[in-house]
């Protein structure tokens, strides 16, 4: 490899020689440095236990292992010795934050792989596994331990009140979590988020988001979800938070059908509230203050045992709960007889009787169409070529006219010899004799017959 390196480099040959020489010495340093067997990166959880594994690869050299120390060094701090192992003087753990955590697996000078117990957010750093050896020095191997953590996560609704200001309606938090967890909201609400990212003293990190919006008496009972990521998840931790919006009463009063005739016993009024919290009080009055004796209240239902003139009033319902009070009023009217309902057609057959006709009369039309159409078809300008038109008065013109003999209207005394025709179109014509003899004669001659 040498020998190829310093044929491609340009230059003169003593130039070379050095170059060859930094190569050997590169190659040979790097050779040395794979004596020390280690992995490169490794993770854990803290209360876990992690494996550090070091072994001396000889190579058949003579090198002799004198003594071997694990060396810490933490992500922010000092280097320090946590364990050593001496053929002669055994083991020893000098860190008192080890001491009664590390362990080696082997008692050999060659593989003296360690195991840490119990292990802390803080034992995150870089392990170095250094052997003194004879006669070539200290030889090592670094190991990476990456401490991981999952994070508590918890989401909660926060109660707010109705209002004109945006204000936080769910938390979400992801606790001492390593590395850093990612939160989202998923949401139809419309609100906006915002995140704030704290770091703990052992490493972890804890991720804190707030969902905040202007809340309304609507969005009470809404859905919003809380969906975290995080590297030691197997999956998107997500939790399902309804929002709690406390807002004051609505009310509306239902049950009247203005049918309340004399002696009826059946009358019955509804006061329907809409409140968060749940409505405290719900009071019925009259105009008058009082309720009529016929009246029975149950909460929110108010019962006439008999209809009579008395419950001829304004009935209001009013309902409290800690945010404030709203009331409705209704006026009923009591009648000398009961009111027949009168049967109201059956809206759905209607709509399909007029959609039924709309669709036969559609096919008529169509119908209609087609067959004109087809007739204008069939109904076109004749295939043949007509003859030409010829002069009037020629022996083709005779020829060419039907056998049956046309036909003489008599409209004035004609003169001995004149013979009157009323042609197909024009003005009459009256003939002589003597052009009558001319014209008998050509066609006697063409047809070669005897003529009389």
């Amino acid at each position: 490899m040498a020998k190829g390196y310093a044929a491609r480099w340009p230059g003169s040959p003593g130039k070379n020689a050095w170059m060859v020489a930094a190569v050997i010495i590169l190659t040979a340093q790097g050779v040395v440095a794979q004596k020390v067997r280690v992995e490169e990166e490794l993770e854990a959880y803290p209360t876990e236990s992690v494996d550090l594994r070091c072994e001396f690869v000889d190579g058949g050299s003579l090198t002799k292992l004198t003594q071997v120390s694990w060396i810490w060094e933490p992500v922010d701090g000092q280097r320090d010795n946590i364990a050593v192992f001496h053929p002669t003087y055994g083991q020893s753990f000098p860190n008192m934050a080890f001491k009664d955590r590390v362990i080696f697996l082997h008692k050999e000078l060659r593989i003296p792989s360690i195991r840490i117990n119990n292990l802390r957010m803080s034992d995150a750093g870089r392990y170095t596994c250094e052997y003194a050896t004879y006669p070539s020095g200290n030889e090592q191997g670094t190991t990476t331990l990456i401490m991981l953590a999952k994070p508590k996560n918890s989401a909660r609704a926060v109660t707010v009140q109705a209002g004109s200001r945006s204000v936080a309606v769910a938390r979400c938090e992801a606790a001492d979590g390593k590395p850093a967890a990612t939160i989202q909201w998923l949401s139809s609400v419309g609100g906006n988020h915002s995140t704030t990212i704290s770091n703990g003293s052992d490493g972890t990190v804890t991720v804190r988001s707030e969902y905040r919006l202007v809340p309304t008496a609507a969005d009470n009972g809404r859905e919003v979800i809380c969906r975290v990521e995080q590297r030691t998840q197997d999956r998107p931790w997500t939790e399902v938070l309804r929002l709690s919006v406390e807002y004051p009463p609505t009310v509306t009063i239902e049950g009247y059908d203005n049918n309340w005739y004399v002696g009826r016993s059946d009358a019955v009024l509804f006061c329907q509230a809409k409140a968060n919290p749940e409505p405290t009080t719900i009071t019925w009055t009259t105009a008058s203050g009082s309720l009529p004796d016929t009246v029975v209240v149950e909460h929110n239902k108010l019962m006439v045992r008999k209809v009579d003139d008395a419950v001829n009033t304004t009935f209001t319902c009013e309902v409290k709960n800690k945010h404030g009070a709203s009331r409705q009023t209704l006026t009923t009217f009591v009648i000398e007889e009961k009111r027949e309902p009168v049967e109201e057609p059956q809206t759905g057959a209607v709509v399909g009787g007029i959609l039924g006709t709309l669709i036969l009369i559609g096919a008529v039309i169509a119908i209609v169409f087609l067959i004109r159409k087809y007739q204008q078809n069939t109904e076109g300008p004749p295939k043949h070529k007509p003859p030409p038109p010829v002069k009037a008065g020629s022996s083709t013109e005779m020829l060419n006219k039907p056998s049956e003999p046309p036909t003489a209207t008599e409209t004035v005394p004609l003169s001995p010899g004149e013979v009157y025709y009323e042609p197909t179109g024009g003005e009459p014509v009256t003939v002589t004799n003597t052009h009558q003899r001319r014209t008998n004669t050509n066609v006697c001659t063409h047809m070669q017959t005897q003529c009389f």
